[in-house]
């Protein structure tokens, strides 16, 4: 077995909203974040829809290609949306919330045991099956925050944000040549608290470019969780003003970041209503 904590990181997270989610009432399931509208369900749906092409992209490459190659044929006569709606009804609610977190465990377990190093295939261009799981770790992690801040609960995070941190770091020029822009230089420096206190850092040590401040607030932002202006973090240059207001840490096509002020958590505790 390949030892490498990024499996074990995903599994922590997806029970941390399991736990979140398990004691709320039924009508919880069907009311709305601040993320697109999106309800939990949906947002349950569409993590469990995407660990299941995880699952496969690393148990069976034959299997997944064709996987991929439905997908692409469907999305030009029908949406996304639809398409995870369709694979996973008729789940919903507290049974989705248990299917969910069956395949959450059996996803963390198989990517446990598999080489890091492995290359998989994916719907955007493969990967490492470490990237790979770190990128379901961080898309739970990510979509999570919109069902703890429908609740008003207070998310109780630890340094298995590192992950998300250094996707966060890894993907600076991607967000600019997604856009068809040219990553500034110099490269910002990077230096963040974690949860626990340790102190991380990415870069050359720059007093005139840089973002400074908590890990979990850069992992915010380039998760597009929180708008910048929402964050307390320390941000100077251009190029480093420049990547956090369009950061983006996810593959796909560009996507502005929530505006300032509409991502917050609920003022009061809410897990009945």
């Amino acid at each position: 077995m390949h030892e490498f904590p990024e499996p074990r990181h995903f599994r922590d997270e997806s029970e941390a909203l399991y736990r979140l989610l398990q004691g709320v009432e039924d009508a919880v399931f069907e009311r709305e974040t601040q993320f697109k509208r999106w309800s939990a369900g949906d947002i349950l749906t569409h993590l469990h829809f995407w660990n299941g092409a995880v699952e496969q992209s690393l148990a069976d490459a034959a299997g997944f290609a064709a996987f991929a190659a439905r997908l692409r044929a469907e999305l030009q006569r029908s949406s996304l949306r639809a398409m995870e709606n369709a694979a996973v009804a008729p789940l919903r609610g507290r049974a989705l919330l248990q299917a969910w977190r069956e395949r959450c465990a059996r996803v963390a377990e198989r990517f446990a045991a598999a080489d890091p190093k492995a290359r998989l295939q994916w719907v955007g261009p493969g990967m490492s099956a470490r990237s790979s799981i770190s990128a379901r770790l961080m898309e739970t992690w990510a979509h999570a925050q919109a069902i703890y801040d429908l609740l008003g609960a207070e998310r109780v995070d630890t340094d298995r944000v590192h992950s998300i941190a250094v996707l966060g770091v890894n993907t600076y020029g991607w967000t600019f040549r997604n856009r068809g822009e040219e990553p500034p230089a110099p490269r910002p420096d990077v230096r963040l608290t974690a949860p626990s206190g340790a102190q991380w850092r990415w870069g050359e040590p720059n007093e005139d470019h840089f973002v400074e401040g908590s890990a979990v607030e850069f992992c915010q932002v380039v998760a597009q969780t929180r708008n910048i202006a929402d964050t307390r973090l320390s941000v100077r240059g251009e190029p480093a003003m420049r990547w956090m207001a369009q950061a983006q840490c996810f593959a796909g096509a560009p996507q502005a970041p929530p505006a300032p002020g509409t991502r917050f958590k609920a003022r009061s505790p809410d897990r009945t209503r």
